[in-house]
């Protein structure tokens, strides 16, 4: 497979180009490697040419540019079509003071195969919209699997007029600038040039009766209700694509798809790492000091975990298979205990006089002021 070039590397600009510095330099080389100009080297030409244009089509549409920058060339593949990536691309305003529209540039495209033919664009359907939509989880949801409901609004086929846009009884009529062609030929220069006919935009025909509901349109915009089943192992920049539940073509054109990116709220008890997850646990110095058994929270409920003799602030203990399961269904990841020995922050004056001989018996040397033992005791404990 041949790895595609980066877009701005192609058009020879800076990550930061503004609109106007792509535009400009998308028209240098689209003049320098227009293939009529390179007749001795036509087919390099061609696929320079195409090269370039697609480039100027993904940097010129804002929407485009953002994804890509966001996440390159394997992620926006997957979210657009050839067919996507020139749909709504401005060529013709680049060239009109040469007198150059868009369909030099449709023309070419056909004959390097990017399209259909015009006939079949006219009367032929066209694909729907890709949508995204952005959807927050909780931590337990992501480790066990969740389906949510969620409301999308997107483009649907018109009922009224089936998608034809016209008022029931009614046909489209062809479009008298044309004849039907869908395109007007002029010339410029040592150019032959066939544009999209202006008045029929390149349709061929014209609707003169629009239908009521979509106003011509064919589509009308609906809040849909969508059930998405969301796979146990998830995490924060997780992408599902749900086909088909993108907007509607036009002319029975399939659907595009819908892509849901989640988003995994923060845990107030765990802390993620991937598949593993770590929590804190609190126990008190003695326990920590002779050693106890103490209640853990994990995902599945809680469990007792041995803490033995000895246990210093910070150690931290294994659950093995208490993390999150793996999005591939295979295995699952540890829960990681961290101890955290609490000091007190108030002694009455009989714990102060254990402690002073708990010290004396340690052969530690002592302060006379008990306040100064208790917060040596203190940091001695904390230091772990």
């Amino acid at each position: 497979m041949t790895t595609k070039r980066d877009y701005y590397e192609i058009l020879g600009v800076g990550k930061s180009a503004s609109a106007e510095e792509i535009k400009k330099a998308y028209r240098q080389l689209a003049l320098k490697h227009h293939p009529d100009r390179n007749q001795g080297n036509k087919k390099e030409a061609e696929e320079k040419f195409k090269e370039i244009s697609e480039a100027y089509a993904v940097l010129s549409d804002p929407q485009k540019r953002s994804v890509y920058d966001q996440v390159g060339h394997a992620g926006f593949d997957q979210r657009y079509t050839t067919e996507d990536i020139f749909r709504g691309a401005d060529f013709s305003s680049i060239f009109e003071d040469l007198g150059f529209g868009g369909s030099l540039f449709e023309d070419l495209f056909e004959g390097m195969g990017l399209f259909g033919s015009r006939s079949q664009r006219r009367s032929g359907p066209s694909a729907g919209r890709n949508l995204g939509y952005e959807l927050e989880i909780t931590l337990r949801e992501a480790a066990s699997g969740v389906e949510k409901t969620i409301h999308v609004p997107r483009l649907e086929t018109c009922n009224s007029c089936s998608g034809e846009g016209t008022k029931a009884g009614t046909k489209r009529k062809n479009c008298p600038r044309c004849q039907g062609r869908g395109q007007v030929v002029s010339q410029a220069g040592f150019f032959s040039i066939a544009q999209t006919c202006p008045q029929c935009r390149g349709e061929g025909s014209l609707i003169t009766d629009p239908c009521t509901a979509c106003r011509g349109e064919g589509r009308v915009e609906v809040d849909r209700k969508i059930r998405v089943k969301i796979p146990p192992g998830v995490d924060t920049g997780s992408r599902l694509r749900i086909s088909g539940e993108g907007g509607a073509g036009t002319r029975s054109g399939r659907r595009g798809d819908l892509y849901v990116s989640i988003a995994v709220q923060p845990d107030k008890v765990f802390e993620r790492h991937g598949d593993h997850l770590l929590c804190e646990l609190p126990v008190g110095f003695v326990q920590a000091t002779l050693g106890t058994e103490a209640e853990v929270p994990t995902l599945d409920g809680k469990v007792r975990m041995k803490i033995p003799p000895g246990t210093p602030s910070g150690k931290i203990f294994r659950l093995k298979g208490r993390g999150i399961p793996s999005l591939d269904g295979y295995g699952r990841g540890d829960q990681h205990v961290r101890v955290v020995v609490s000091i007190p922050t108030h002694v009455t004056e009989e714990e102060k006089r254990l402690l002073l001989e708990y010290a004396r018996l340690r052969g530690e040397a002592v302060n006379s002021h008990n306040d100064s033992f208790v917060q040596k005791v203190k940091r001695t404990f904390k230091g772990g």
